[in-house]
């Protein structure tokens, strides 16, 4: 087979399909909701897809039929719960591979390969898919923290088809980054045999970004918290109000714009070349617009006194 046609079929495997068919519908989504409100689709199913938590209060009625779908939105935990579970068995196959030499099991090589993991990648380096694998692992594990013990949950629902989806991203996310590791049959391919010689200077600078990020997103998530509760640290009730601090001074959402930042640190850490992994980036950036623009739209609506000069994702742009 030629090699330009090699080149192309690996372009298309089907985690890149994936990933470029969900960003390319949340953009569609997002730019729907930009439409001037005459235009804007308002189908109360369409809008009860693509909402949650408080910004289905500023959606259309919404029928019986569409609440009997609901769920508890403090079930963003079990999103956590399955990333930490999951996430942590593939780095501990892909660890085990590194640094024991143990073959992946069967049926995860086979999938990885269905996914399109290719053999021996051109230029990839182990070290980087190791890496994300931890960031991945670490975020999943201070989100749940997160939930558990800092965020503080109102009544408010999440659809059913949200919450399965929430569930499966994280599967197929991890899944994303293991099939970038490059392969020896069952085995990861380390070149020269010593992870550590393929330290490279975006490596450090990814793993700043990424706690970086994350910091900021914590704090983020303080703040919110810390509206619903007195100075004792006790809930006192559950109702919305304007923050303020760290990134809240720019944007709306900066706890969406920071789940950007940590994808983006990913990408940095892959070495800024990695095709499939840019492609998840662009999805959760349309994903996380969207629901950074309907919480945005939310806020603007509930407080008269809204600060005009927030954006609702992008400090400055959007």
């Amino acid at each position: 087979m030629a090699p330009w046609v090699e080149a192309e079929f690996s372009a298309l495997n089907p985690l890149r399909t994936l990933w470029l068919t969900l960003a390319a519908a949340f953009l569609l989504i997002l730019l729907l909701q930009l439409l001037p409100p005459g235009l804007l689709p308002g189908c109360a199913i369409f809008q009860d897809l693509i909402r949650y938590g408080k910004t289905k209060c500023g959606a259309p009625p919404r029928p019986a039929a569409c609440r009997a779908f609901d769920v508890p939105k403090r079930y963003f935990s079990h999103f956590y719960i399955i990333s930490v579970l999951w996430n942590g068995f593939l780095l501990w196959c892909l660890t085990q591979s590194l640094f024991l030499g143990a073959p992946f099991p069967s049926w995860l090589h086979g999938l990885l390969r269905i996914l399109g993991a290719a053999q021996f990648q051109g230029g990839e380096l182990a070290l980087s898919a190791f890496l994300v694998l931890v960031f991945l692992w670490l975020h999943s594990v201070r989100r749940l923290f997160e939930c558990l013990y800092v965020s503080v949950f109102s009544s408010v629902m999440i659809h059913i088809v949200q919450y399965c989806f929430g569930l499966v991203y994280y599967v197929l996310v991890g899944l994303t980054v293991l099939s970038q590791v490059p392969m020896d049959g069952r085995n990861a391919y380390v070149t020269g045999k010593n992870l550590l010689m393929q330290t490279r200077w975006f490596h450090i600078l990814g793993m700043m970004m990424f706690i970086w990020s994350s910091a900021h997103q914590y704090k983020c998530h303080v703040i919110l918290s810390n509206l619903r509760k007195n100075k004792a640290g006790v809930v006192i009730h559950c109702n919305h109000r304007i923050p303020f601090g760290d990134w809240f001074e720019y944007v709306s959402t900066p706890n969406y714009l920071a789940e950007l930042m940590i994808y983006i640190s990913m990408a940095v850490t892959f070495g800024f070349h990695n095709l499939t992994w840019w492609l998840v980036v662009t999805y959760v950036f349309f994903s996380q617009a969207l629901s950074a623009f309907l919480s945005h739209q939310f806020y603007k609506k509930k407080f008269v006194s809204y600060p005009k000069h927030r954006k609702a994702f992008l400090p400055f742009l959007f």
